[in-house]
């Protein structure tokens, strides 16, 4: 039976639930960070190629939502199928490795932590966007973006430990 028929509401807001959940991790790891941003990030070496600190909350915003529109195209195929739930723990422990991140990096103030779990992070979401591709392209094309940030942001995690 497809998902759209579940829980009673109309697909877009079911899709919408699926983005503000996202979001709210997001708005968890915005929490987290918002002192360290403010007081010991500032005091950090920092590589050449460090976005400005207005960057990341538009930045994070969108691929958040973008993220939640690819979850609920996957939750709205199938749910019989062993592959769409493999994909949405996927999904799920790749979510919960973000907002660690901003735990390990910011909160307890460690680019070493950081780094350990933002590893964890990458190689968990690509494996959640190899198998979303394989269920339903769109949705495995959605977290390509997102895929890349974190390449990206793995990239000044590692630089910013190596300089501190």
């Amino acid at each position: 039976m497809p998902r759209s028929s579940r829980w009673g509401l109309p697909p877009w807001s079911q899709a919408l639930l699926f983005v503000l959940g996202c979001e709210a991790v997001g708005l968890l790891a915005g929490w987290i960070t918002q002192t360290s941003v403010t007081t010991w990030y500032p005091t950090l070496a920092k590589p050449g190629f460090t976005p400005p600190n207005w960057l990341f909350a538009p930045v994070w915003t969108v691929l958040y939502a973008v993220m939640g529109i690819a979850a609920f195209l996957i939750w709205q195929t199938s749910s019989d199928q062993p592959a769409v739930r493999t994909a949405l723990l996927l999904f799920g422990g790749q979510l919960a490795l973000n907002g660690a991140w901003s735990f390990a990096f910011f909160g307890a103030q460690s680019p070493l932590l950081g780094l350990l779990v933002i590893t964890a992070l990458w190689g968990v979401l690509a494996w959640t966007t190899v198998r979303f591709f394989r269920i339903r392209s769109l949705a495995g094309a959605l977290l390509v973006p997102y895929l890349a940030w974190v390449t990206y942001a793995w990239a000044l995690n590692a630089a910013i430990w190596w300089l501190n």
